[in-house]
């Protein structure tokens, strides 16, 4: 059974959909192995917490508090971080799926995404200054008036940004991506 208040807990293989932990706070746990499919995340709270290879497949995650939050080696695909509760929304990523997620309007000041998949993600009109995508992934995702200022792609691949649709004064990139950024433009780039 879950109690509604949970402290510095470790949670190992433990099948989260079959449990109800709706309006449940969690501080200082770490998840390991568990799975959260079709889970009712609505009004739960996870602050300072790890995600350890943990499959979110299908949650569902209406004013879902993530503060300190770092997912590790998580399967996050269509996750709407977008309806999230955005006081101190906080998050981490590495190697993790995050194929078709929804972060739409979120403020993801200095967020690292590290050896991702973001395939598909919805950005549009989110805070991304001082991000980090390094060695990710970002075919298909949606970069649409987006604060991109200082923001690190240096070594993300198959991203597609249009430079006049987004602000990205000081943001990095390698030379070998610049056809990521002039795609709009027809160009061959050789």
């Amino acid at each position: 059974m879950i109690e509604k208040l949970n402290s510095n807990e470790t949670f190992k293989q433990i099948d989260f959909g079959k449990i109800p932990i709706s309006g449940t706070e969690f501080d200082d746990c770490e998840f390991i192995n568990c799975n959260f499919p079709d889970s009712n995340l609505c009004d739960t709270d996870f602050l300072n917490c790890r995600f350890v290879n943990c499959n979110f497949m299908m949650s569902k995650t209406g004013n879902t508090r993530l503060k300190d939050v770092i997912f590790k080696g998580c399967k996050l695909m269509g996750f709407d971080f977008s309806i999230c509760n955005d006081f101190l929304f906080q998050v981490e990523f590495e190697h993790c799926q995050l194929d078709y997620a929804l972060f739409s309007k979120k403020k993801m000041k200095k967020t690292r995404f590290a050896d991702c998949s973001i395939k598909e993600a919805d950005f549009s009109e989110t805070n991304l200054s001082e991000a980090k995508f390094d060695n990710s992934d970002l075919s298909g995702s949606v970069f649409q008036r987006c604060n991109l200022e200082k923001t690190d792609f240096r070594t993300a691949i198959n991203f597609t940004i249009d430079p006049e649709n987004n602000r990205m004064k000081g943001a990095r990139f390698s030379a070998y991506a610049l056809t990521g950024l002039l795609s709009k433009y027809g160009l061959n780039i050789e």
